[in-house]
């Protein structure tokens, strides 16, 4: 089974993909991790975390493939915010011929905003976005489609 989860900046991807990879048989892989791992301080734009991101992706296609196939299920903490990435988990699910879950948190621009600074105060995650960040970030955001062929879970998050 593989776990894809879509939400904005702060929605709480993280805490969610953590909870679902508490189930027998099952990692977790942060793209946060490992991109604050390879390229520490080399992300400071849009443009720097698509290189990366694509990158990583690419690097890390034929590994998730590998797991699912051997019967791990995968929880990927990686944003399932566009149609290009969703595109990406679409060809991981195929090539492995897996079943998926796409959970969607659909949380509110102000509710996220809020999380972030909160985050940022306690500066335990290894990037912290600023507000203008989340807005450009959010301009490419768009939640799942239909016509993708997603199994979405939606989660409509108050606060």
């Amino acid at each position: 089974m593989l776990y894809l989860i879509c939400g904005k900046i702060a929605a709480g991807k993280s805490t969610f993909a953590k909870k679902l990879s508490e189930q027998s048989k099952t990692v977790l892989i942060s793209e946060d991790f490992w991109l604050a791992s390879l390229y520490p301080s080399q992300i400071g734009s849009l443009e720097d975390y698509a290189r990366c991101s694509g990158l990583l992706r690419t690097a890390m296609a034929p590994h998730i493939a590998g797991l699912l196939q051997a019967g791990v299920s995968v929880v990927l903490d990686f944003p399932s915010n566009t149609l290009a990435t969703r595109a990406w988990a679409r060809e991981l699910i195929e090539n492995a011929g897996v079943a998926h879950e796409l959970h969607y948190l659909d949380v509110a621009d102000a509710v996220c905003k809020a999380r972030l600074h909160a985050r940022n105060a306690r500066g335990e995650h290894p990037f912290e976005a600023t507000e203008a960040q989340f807005d450009l970030f959010s301009r490419y955001f768009v939640a799942p489609q239909q016509s993708e062929g997603f199994h979405v879970i939606r989660h409509q998050i108050a606060e």
